[in-house]
C-alpha cells in the first residue's frame, strides 16, 4: 500500500483532497500533516522567508522519515519552497496546482483564476508563466481575489463561501477556462458550472490525485 503524505497550511484543504482520493484512488494510506500557522505567517510577508523555507525543509524530511511514497502539498502560496523539497527528498513531490495548471496550459488563451487566499496569486502566476513558456503555449492569466470567502469558510460557512466564489466568477465569463486556486474551493465548482455552463472549471484536488497516482504506480 502506497503512503501519501498530504501537507496542509489550512484545515480547509483537508476535506477536499481526502474526498478526491476517496473517489478516484482510495487505496493509499493517507497521512495528513497540518500547520495552519503557515498560512497566517505567509499572509504577513510579501516573500517567502528563510524561516518558511526551513519549515518546509523540515516537513519534507519528516515525510520521508515516516515512509512517504509521495508528498502532496495543498497550499498554493509556497511554490519555491515546495520545489526545494522536491529536490531534497527521494520520492515524488507535487505542488498543489501542478497538474491543474498543466490542463489549463493545454487549453491556452485567456485563463481566469479565482483565489480566496491573496498571497497565492503571485506564486501561481509565476508557475503559470513558467509552465506556458516550457510548453511554448500562448496564454494570459487573469486573476480575481474573492474577499471574505476564506474567512467565511474557516467560520464554518461553506455555503456563503461557495456563493461568494460563484458570484466572483462572473467577472471571468469571457475566459476560455477558470481555475480555482485553493484546494478548499473545489466544492464550489458545481455552482460555477451552473452559472457559467460554457466555461470549463478546473479544480486542483482531482487533477492532483490523478497525477500522483500516475507517478506512484
Amino acid at each position: 500500500m502506497a503512503r501519501i503524505v498530504l501537507i496542509h497550511a489550512t484545515p480547509a484543504a483537508v476535506d477536499p483532497i481526502c474526498a478526491a482520493f476517496a473517489e478516484a484512488w482510495p487505496e493509499p494510506d493517507l497521512v495528513n500533516l497540518l500547520d495552519d500557522s503557515l498560512s497566517r505567517d505567509r499572509a504577513l510577508t510579501p516573500e517567502l522567508t528563510d524561516a518558511i523555507y526551513g519549515r518546509f525543509d523540515a516537513l519534507g524530511a519528516y515525510s520521508a522519515a515516516i515512509g512517504a511514497d509521495g508528498i502532496l502539498f495543498t497550499c498554493s502560496a509556497f511554490g519555491p519552497a515546495i520545489e526545494r523539497v522536491a529536490r531534497a527528498v527521494p520520492v515524488p513531490v507535487l505542488k498543489p496546482n501542478e497538474a491543474m495548471l498543466a490542463e489549463a496550459v493545454a487549453i491556452g488563451g485567456r485563463i481566469g483564476m479565482l483565489a480566496t487566499f491573496e498571497p497565492s496569486i503571485a506564486s501561481m502566476a509565476a508557475e503559470f508563466e513558467a509552465d506556458a513558456a516550457k510548453a511554448g503555449a500562448k496564454m494570459t492569466l487573469e486573476s480575481v481575489f474573492v474577499p471574505g470567502a476564506m474567512a467565511a469558510l474557516l467560520a464554518g460557512k461553506r455555503d456563503h463561501h461557495d456563493a461568494l466564489v460563484a458570484q466572483a466568477a462572473g467577472a471571468l465569463a469571457h475566459c476560455r477556462a477558470i481555475v480555482l486556486a485553493q484546494f478548499s474551493m473545489a466544492p464550489a465548482a458545481s455552482r460555477l458550472r451552473e452559472r457559467l455552463p460554457d466555461v470549463p472549471v478546473l479544480t486542483s484536488p482531482g487533477s492532483a490525485v490523478a497525477a500522483m497516482r500516475k507517478r506512484i504506480t
